[in-house]
């Protein structure tokens, strides 16, 4: 390899953390809408769905944004591997901020009747949609600018950005809770955490336009191998690695029914099931969303040494043995209820800490973000973004407080079978036409078609 070509796929110090920068704080921009909602749910209710069946409206409202993720993720990916990530990032981030911050102006169920509801499902779609482009480009810009025996380490600091724009959208809701009184709040204290969702975003579009696409995509696309159409993409991916896209499938059905109960239904899991009061039930999920956040980078550092499997196997296994014993736990008080809950955050760590370690690493450049984009976001829709949803269903229904658990036991098997057929890649490099491989140098991987 030349010395020039080293210089072309290694970024120096400064703009690769500009790009982790980038890449965070997209996903913290997007995740700090759902941390929002989850946490003024009561709000949202009480303004958009009065009623007997106000709950279950506002988990629609929740779960409407993921309808459109698969469709997002069909027109964004393509359209990231044939003009580039730079640019779809772009869009991205511009429709996830703006819708968040308009549903902080929108009028109430009292003055606009039915068009207040549905103006707010309106904007959950258009945040699926985009949503559907920005996390899988997110991940491959990140994964495509970090240092190939790095990644892990590098790539961890997207799921920070996960962690910290939920966290600090939940703890915004919760200080406006204890700054304001119940009937401000009502009236128009909940809107201002949406509000704030455009400085964010606007904040990561300055940082995106700073830099060009990564070394990686740029390698290809000077060398004339990104040709055709963004359809031609979608094409290509679909009839020669429909294998890599099950495979991510079964592991991002695991990896997010864990992350939607966890982190979505669980603040109104611990009010209406366990009797913990709104602000107990936020100080239990910001402590232990807190307790991932330190812990996710150290994760993310030994996925490089041990591999994504191990920790993959970890993390499945943990979970699956002891989500009963810790949502038992968490019915026994406000106490329990941290306990179990940093506990079962704990284990899901590993899964969370590598994805963008792994999954880019599953699909050759000229695919990938369409094939990250897709695979990822049909399986969220399916089973991740419903899952507050079905949990809250069948604990209605049924009155069996360990649901959560036992779906999330569930979606581990599944987890478990597709890792099985995964191939590690931890220090493969991500150049190249061909599906990167341990132990395939960059050269050879290039040749691959």
């Amino acid at each position: 390899m030349t010395d020039q070509a080293t210089k072309t796929v290694t970024p120096d110090q400064r703009v690769l953390r500009r790009a982790i920068g980038a890449s965070a704080i997209g996903n913290a921009t997007e995740w700090y809408d759902y941390g929002v909602y989850a946490a003024t749910t009561t709000y949202l209710t009480h303004t958009f769905f009065p009623g007997s069946w106000g709950g279950v409206g506002t988990m629609i409202g929740f779960a409407i944004s993921f309808v459109l993720r698969p469709l997002g993720g069909m027109v964004w990916g393509p359209l990231g591997d044939r003009l580039g990530r730079k640019r779809v990032l772009a869009m991205t981030i511009l429709l996830i901020s703006g819708a968040t911050a308009l549903i902080g102006v929108l009028p109430s169920h009292a003055v606009a009747g039915v068009w207040a509801p549905v103006l707010l499902i309106l904007l959950r779609v258009v945040q699926g949609f985009s949503t559907g482009g920005e996390y899988g480009g997110a991940a491959t810009f990140m994964a495509e600018y970090a240092p190939d025996k790095q990644r892990g380490r590098f790539g961890s600091f997207l799921e920070f950005g996960t962690l910290a724009g939920f966290a600090g959208g939940t703890a915004l809701v919760l200080l406006f809770n204890l700054m304001l009184n119940d009937d401000q709040m009502n009236s128009w204290g909940w809107r201002i955490p949406f509000l704030l969702a455009l400085p964010l975003g606007a904040v990561g579009l300055y940082l995106r336009s700073q830099l060009e696409d990564p070394p990686v995509f740029t390698e290809l696309e000077q060398a004339d191998v990104i040709e055709g159409s963004a359809w031609s993409r979608l094409t290509d991916l679909v009839r020669n690695y429909w294998q890599p896209i099950l495979i991510m499938f079964g592991m991002v059905v695991a990896l997010n029914v864990a992350n939607y109960t966890l982190l979505a239904y669980q603040p109104d899991y611990l009010k209406n099931t366990i009797g913990l009061d709104e602000d107990s039930g936020s100080i239990v999920v910001l402590i232990g969303q807190v307790v991932m956040m330190l812990l996710i980078p150290f994760f993310g550092r030994w996925s490089d040494s041990t591999g994504r499997k191990p920790m993959w196997w970890s993390s499945l296994i943990g979970l699956f043995v002891l989500a009963l014993p810790m949502y038992w736990l968490m019915g026994q008080g406000f106490g329990w209820a941290i306990v179990g809950f940093v506990v079962l955050g704990v284990l899901y760590i590993p899964q969370l800490a590598t994805i963008s370690a792994t999954f880019p690493a599953m699909f050759p450049t000229q695919v990938r973000y369409a094939g990250f984009a897709i695979s990822y976001n049909v399986a969220t829709a399916a089973f991740g973004g419903t899952a507050p949803l079905v949990n809250e269903a069948v604990v209605d229904n049924t009155g069996w407080n360990l649901f959560p658990a036992a779906y999330m036991m569930a979606a581990c098997v599944v987890g478990m079978i597709a890792l099985a057929f995964l191939k590690e890649t931890v220090g493969a490099s991500l150049r190249g036409t061909g599906i990167p491989e341990q132990g395939v140098e960059p050269e050879l991987a290039a040749l691959q078609k």
